[in-house]
Parts: structure tokens; C-alpha cells; sequence
């Protein structure tokens, strides 16, 4: 990189949950004397059934340099592979054109795998967010190591993560332990009080309330629909409980649940649904909610910081470290319901004020920024596979 000109850096989001992480990092990324923004948005952001959150972006005042469109009117999994085909035909096209010095990618979805896989091919310097983590319920898991071995800087948000991504390879003067980005925004964001969310919302309190989210596990034995099913029967049996839900991303089997959801809440006047809460929203829900009810990652990294109980089903989050805030269940209404009650119980919210989030206390947008003003990136896309020191290995035999 030329000493006169700015490091560009080509930032990927493609679903309003990667956004909302992502914006302070957008943000100081913008604000750097150093740092050129290239903003790029794909996926869900751009379609009109998941709301059109690329709306969002905006509105919060960044432009967007290039927008991929990927998304296939199907969400079976050859639909889903063909979205990922048209996304590298996408990304090539973009990333040739916008000649970025580093690709900033977050996560594990299949935009991410599309969008790196044509970063790799064309040379282009890769930095990977909250990689080392598991989620042995979803191919999600794959996605993700997948990207890590892609990746040249690596930004992880625990120390067992930091571990976890230099056994796969990575030299760990390149894997940078920074803490969770979710936390950044909760201790960030100007939430909203509860008159004005619940006229955001159109959405009334209770005396007990839940926020919903809950995503297609595409790794179940389970269908989709059996998936659904069992946590709308559970939601079903609760009495004096608002429902707040957020409609799944587009996933294998996302619409399936999206009918069915939109099919419970026309029946009960206490659920109501949302394509996009947006980051500000949902967050402010936390403030006032007794439960985060689903398997959202949010539900682990995010929840705990507000001292909010976290109903987690089934296995899409297994593997994640977790606090005591958290309370496993199985898919099955009975054990669903059990755990509700457990997080509406005085016992276990008396625990709540004392939690400690493992994903640290905030800061990691800020310590992303300053490495990326600072590393180097010469040679930094010819990589030497680490290998783990020989008494790691248990002997054979």
C-alpha cells in the first residue's frame, strides 16, 4: 500500500443480524484517518420478503458501493446452492472492480463462504470476525472453519476461540482476541424507553413477555416443520405472555417457518411478528422482556449483558460458550415450556444481576480498527499451515 493513500477496506454484510454487529466497526472504519470504507450488501439485505434492510444501512448514513444480488426465490438446498453460485459470480465481479486491500467478512452464513471463496481466487486479503467458535447444529460450523482457513487475520471474540483457530493452522500472531461485537452496541446504542418502543412496535407489554427467534436447524433429525411445530405448541400453552417474533433468515426451510409463524400469530392476538426488528429495537425488547426464547446467537453473546434470562433450544447453538443466564431445553414443546417457566421463576431471576457474559465487557469494535490501521499486510496471503507442537498429539495404537 502507497504511504499517500488510504488502506481500503471492503466490509460484507448480508442479513440485519451481521449489520448490527458490524456497525461500529462500519463506523469506525468511516471515522479512520487511515481507513478507506467500501460498504458491500448482499443476501437478505436485498430482498423484499426479509424486509429490505439495506433500507437501514442507509438510513444510518453509509453508502453502499456495491450491492450482490444472490438470493434465489427457494430455500431447499439446491436453491441455496445456487444462491451461493450466483453470489461468487457476484463477488468476483465486485471485488475486481472495487480492488479492496482487505475483505472484512463476520460469521458463518453461505454469502460469507460465496464472498470469500472469490477473495481467495483473486488474492485479496481476507479478515474473518468470531471465528473458532461451534455450532454443532447447522452446516453453519463448516461455513465457518471453512472461512478461517481462507482468512489472514483472524478476530475472535474468546480466548477457547483463539485457541480453537490457531489448531486449525493459524499463526497466532495473526488470530487477535477482541471480545464479543455485540456487547459493543448494548453499551453503545441509545435504546429506546418503553413508550416509544411499543409505539415503534405497535406492540403492547404484559406482565410477562418473550422475544422469539428461532432459526431452521439444518443439521436436525427433525424436519423443519416438526421444528417449528414443538415451539409454537409451547408458545401455544402459555397464558398472560406477549410475543415478540423475529422471522428466521434465509435458511434452509426458512419459509416453511415463516407460514407457519405468520399462521400463529393471525390466530393469537398476543403474538405479533417482524420481518427486521433492527438492531436499536431489538435491543431495547431486551430491556423489557423476562426471556429470549429460540436459537439465536444473540440469545448467548447478547443477553446476558442485560441481565436477561436466555431460553436456547436444540442443538443450532451447542458448542458455544454460555452463561448461567442460559437455559437449555430440547425441540420439544413439554421441555420448551419447562424452560420458560424455570426463566419466569423468582429463584433463577434472582441470579440474573450477577451474570458474567464470557464474551467480555465490550471494546472489541475499537481494538478491530486499530489493527486493521496497523498490521501489515505484506505477504500476508502467503500462509504457513501451523502445525501444533508433536506432544499435542495422543499416541496412536
Amino acid at each position: 500500500m502507497s504511504a499517500n493513500r488510504s488502506r481500503r477496506i471492503c466490509v460484507v454484510t448480508g442479513t440485519r443480524a451481521d449489520y448490527g454487529l458490524l456497525r461500529l466497526v462500519i463506523d469506525g472504519i468511516e471515522k479512520s484517518s487511515t481507513l478507506d470504507l467500501q460498504l458491500l450488501a448482499t443476501g437478505m439485505h436485498l430482498s423484499p420478503e426479509f424486509g429490505l434492510t439495506y433500507r437501514e444501512i442507509e438510513g444510518d448514513g453509509y453508502a453502499i458501493d456495491a450491492k450482490v444480488e444472490m438470493l434465489l426465490d427457494s430455500d431447499t438446498a439446491a436453491g441455496v446452492a445456487k444462491s451461493m453460485g450466483l453470489g461468487l459470480i457476484g463477488f468476483a465481479d465486485v471485488l475486481e472492480r472495487l480492488r479492496p486491500d482487505l475483505l472484512l467478512l463476520l460469521g458463518d452464513r453461505f454469502e460469507i463462504l460465496a464472498a470469500a471463496s472469490a477473495a481467495l481466487v483473486a488474492s485479496i486479503p481476507i479478515a474473518h470476525l468470531h471465528g473458532g467458535e461451534t455450532t454443532l447444529g447447522a452446516f453453519d460450523e463448516a461455513i465457518r472453519h471453512a472461512v478461517t482457513k481462507m482468512s489472514h487475520l483472524h478476530f475472535v471474540a474468546a480466548e477457547p476461540y483463539r485457541k480453537r483457530v490457531i489448531q486449525l493452522g493459524e499463526h497466532p500472531d495473526r488470530v487477535h482476541l477482541v471480545g464479543g461485537l455485540g456487547v459493543d452496541a448494548i453499551r453503545q446504542m441509545m435504546l429506546l424507553d418503553r413508550a416509544a418502543l411499543e409505539a415503534s412496535l405497535d406492540f403492547r407489554f404484559g406482565a410477562r413477555n418473550l422475544l422469539v427467534t428461532f432459526h431452521p436447524v439444518t443439521l436436525s433429525g427433525q424436519s423443519v416443520e416438526q421444528q417449528i411445530d414443538e415451539l409454537l405448541a409451547a408458545l401455544d400453552g402459555l397464558r398472560d405472555t406477549q410475543l415478540i417474533i423475529t422471522l428466521p433468515n434465509a435458511d434452509n426451510g426458512g419459509r416453511n417457518f415463516i407460514r407457519r409463524i405468520e399462521a400463529f400469530v393471525a390466530e393469537h392476538q398476543n403474538a405479533k411478528a417482524y420481518a427486521s426488528l433492527g438492531q436499536q429495537r431489538y435491543l431495547s425488547c431486551l430491556k423489557f422482556v423476562d426471556a429470549v426464547v429460540g436459537n439465536s446467537s444473540s440469545g448467548l453473546t447478547e443477553a446476558p449483558s442485560m441481565g436477561v434470562a436466555t431460553v436456547n433450544i436444540g442443538d443450532r447453538q451447542r458448542g458455544r460458550l454460555r452463561a448461567s443466564s442460559v437455559i437449555d431445553c430440547e425441540p420439544d414443546r413439554y421441555d420448551i415450556l419447562r424452560a420458560v417457566e424455570t426463566s419466569f421463576s423468582a429463584a433463577f431471576r434472582s441470579k440474573l444481576s450477577a451474570v458474567v457474559n464470557p464474551y467480555g465487557d465490550g471494546g472489541a469494535s475499537q481494538r478491530i480498527v486499530q489493527v486493521l490501521e496497523t498490521v501489515s499486510l505484506d505477504g500476508v496471503v502467503k500462509k504457513v499451515f501451523q502445525d501444533l507442537p508433536t506432544e499435542f498429539y495422543p499416541p496412536t495404537g
